[in-house]
């Protein structure tokens, strides 16, 4: 852009010859004005006549009309000069403004500019002297003052998704990261991409419902840390940000990695073009694939036929954005009554029931059940542990049959079938989980009738290059038959075992998977197998002792996720306790004991109730497979009696 200061430079060439004009005119006419006198004859003052006092005054009239003219251009011509200045600024002005367009991509060029202003003066008429000059701060750099030309569009470009991958895992819970690192693992430089409908990177769900409740830092919500029974912090997210790759870069990934796709979700699958498509119509094709999709809670139909009201204050409990609801009611609601009596509404009952006797909050606990977890545990122990609940401060419902629910007065009332009413400001729903197989129409691919979820084989294969592990993975147990299994072991050994059949293993799932809950840090279990109270049951149990807890058990292990330590380990022959196993006793405080569950007299499952850390011991039995005539002897191998 053209400053003041250049135009006075390039202007300064014709003031200065305007001015030396002037000067040689007025000089001029001062040189003719000193020789006339020295022209004319002097006056005789004796004898010559008056005459010559005429010619004197002519030449000094000639003289003065020269002056006065000599001034008078020069103003003319400076004035001109100031108006052709301020002219040529005026365009320049004019200039700039017009180039500076959106689709401007380039500065305009100053010194084309600057050359034109100067080659092509025009005179015009001078403005008045009143007009002020252009302030110097006018002219000031275009790099300081100037307004630069915008970017085409300020809008910026999406994402480039990759068109293609190697590896591709539908799903972003534990067993799409299990099987993500286990490709990794026997593949190097393998390409993985993740696509989760969530917004959140891999994560471990289990703290959801027991660790984070217990958390003394307020904005646990935020920074979803959690402090576990042992003590040690850790997150909740499998690995941080930096361990994965941005998506747009991994078709050109030198050494490869894992990608994940956040709020992507797959809607269509075509089987034989080896391609999906996305919701927002992208389509990615892939060589492997893995479906991980896991489940969706369930609703009461009662709840979902109450109308909006009602299900604008129902929550159901699944993932991180439903922690964070649930426990900013729990700071807000009077009252949160949690409908299930299973492990996931037994331990978020316990959790808010401690959460309840610091601020006030009233927690209920219904269930059709006549004791907490009765579908699971023998009911002397389903009774032991309702009583558990209890103390943590929650009021328990037991043979709950819920026949409506609606919303009056700011309360919901729950209706029961034997009449009970129930008023409450909010509720869970914690009354299972539906596989999610969306894409088994699209695909072509077989649902289990009897127990949901894709129907795979013992590799978890759907198809030659499709696989399914974690909830969604109806797979054939070798030793106990068709299962499906939503625990978080299962996702963790059947995503690792995917992840090696995709690379081109070709193994068999065998691996007896296991879960656990924890009722607060101070009692626990774990279990394997099939584990149903229809079954029958022998139990043995023994006096607990301060070892005997879920907080001893993580920090004896070092971890939370009691899983983690547990699949990698392979049972060798047990040894069993030398001490005495007393007779089963159904009594009133279980300690800690080895519950077993018989099918045809043989053991199918296994709870061990505040035992920890024995668990390939439990998964050696249920292999074997045998019959055992003294289950009490069997106990000796988890050597309960030795403490």
């Amino acid at each position: 852009m053209l400053t003041s200061r250049a135009v006075c430079r390039k202007l300064a060439p014709l003031i200065r010859t305007s001015s030396t004009v002037c000067r040689q005119n007025v000089r001029r006419a001062g040189l003719n004005n000193a020789r006339i006198p020295a022209c004319v004859p002097a006056a005789h003052m004796s004898t010559g006549p008056l005459g010559g006092g005429g010619d004197n005054l002519k030449y000094a009239l000639l003289v003065g009309a020269a002056f006065v003219g000599g001034i008078t251009y020069a103003v003319i011509t400076l004035k001109g000069d100031q108006r052709r200045y301020e002219t040529r600024l005026s365009e320049i002005s004019t200039r700039r403004q017009r180039s500076a367009t959106p689709v401007q991509t380039e500065p305009p060029a100053v010194e084309a500019t600057t050359t034109e202003a100067v080659s092509e003066p025009k005179l015009e008429a001078a403005p008045s002297p009143e007009e002020p000059r252009p302030p110097p701060e006018v002219a000031a750099a275009p790099s300081e003052t100037s307004p630069q030309p915008p970017a085409a569009d300020s809008t910026p470009a999406p994402p480039q998704l990759p068109s293609h991958a190697p590896y591709l895992l539908i799903g972003g819970g534990t067993a799409s990261f299990a099987a993500a690192r286990s490709i990794r693992a026997r593949d190097p430089g393998a390409k993985v991409l993740i696509v989760t409908d969530e917004p959140d990177l891999p994560y471990m769900r289990p703290p959801l419902s027991k660790e984070l409740w217990f958390s003394d830092d307020p904005s646990v919500t935020e920074t979803l840390r959690f402090k576990q029974w042992n003590g040690k912090e850790r997150s909740i997210y499998f690995q941080p940000p930096s361990f994965y790759i941005d998506p747009e870069h991994l078709t050109g990934a030198e050494n490869g990695g894992v990608a994940v796709l956040v709020n992507k979700k797959v809607v269509h699958m075509d089987v034989r073009g080896n391609k999906v498509k996305l919701d927002d119509g992208t389509e990615i094709s892939y060589e492997k694939c893995l479906i991980a999709t896991g489940g969706v809670p369930r609703n009461l139909q009662v709840i979902e036929r109450a109308g909006e009201e009602v299900m604008k204050r129902t929550s159901l409990f699944r993932k991180i954005e439903d922690f964070k609801s649930l426990e900013n009611v729990s700071r807000k609601a009077e009252s949160i009554t949690i409908i299930g009596g299973g492990f996931l509404g037994s331990e978020l009952a316990c959790a808010l029931g401690r959460k309840a006797a610091e601020s006030g909050l009233e927690v209920v606990q219904m269930f059709p059940e006549k004791g907490n977890m009765g579908k699971v545990l023998p009911e002397y122990l389903s009774n032991w542990t309702t009583e558990k609940v209890k103390k943590e401060g929650v009021k328990v419902i037991t043979e709950a049959l819920v026949k409506s629910v609606s919303y009056r007065d700011d309360k919901l009332e729950i209706q029961l079938k034997d009449g009970r009413l129930v008023k409450t400001d909010h509720i869970v729903a914690a009354v299972g989980l539906e596989p999610n197989v969306d894409l088994a129409k699209s695909a072509g691919l077989e649902v289990d009738s009897d127990f949901g979820g894709y129907r795979v084989n013992a590799e978890l294969q759907a198809r030659s290059n499709i696989w399914v592990a974690g909830d969604a993975a109806c797979f054939y147990d070798i030793r106990l038959g068709r299962r499906r299994v939503e625990h978080h072991d299962h996702a963790v050994v059947s995503g690792r075992l995917a992840g090696e059949n995709m690379t081109g293993a070709s193994k068999p799932y065998w691996h007896q998977s296991m879960f656990w809950s924890d009722l607060g840090p101070d009692v626990g279990y774990e279990a394997i197998g099939i584990v149903d109270s229809s079954l029958p049951t022998v139990g043995v149990f023994a006096k607990a002792t301060a070892k005997d807890t879920p907080k001893a058990a993580t920090e004896k292990s070092g971890t939370g996720i009691r899983s983690e330590s547990e699949t990698e380990d392979t049972a060798a022959s047990p040894v069993a306790s030398a001490a005495p196993a007393p007779a089963v006793e159904n009594k009133d405080e279980y300690g800690k004991g080895v519950i077993f569950y018989l099918r045809d007299k043989v053991v199918v499952g296994i709870i061990l109730w505040n035992v920890f850390n024995r668990m390939p011991i439990a998964r050696k039995i249920i292999k074997d497979g045998e019959e055992h005539a003294d289950l009490n002897e069997v106990a000796k191998l988890f050597n309960i009696h030795e403490d």
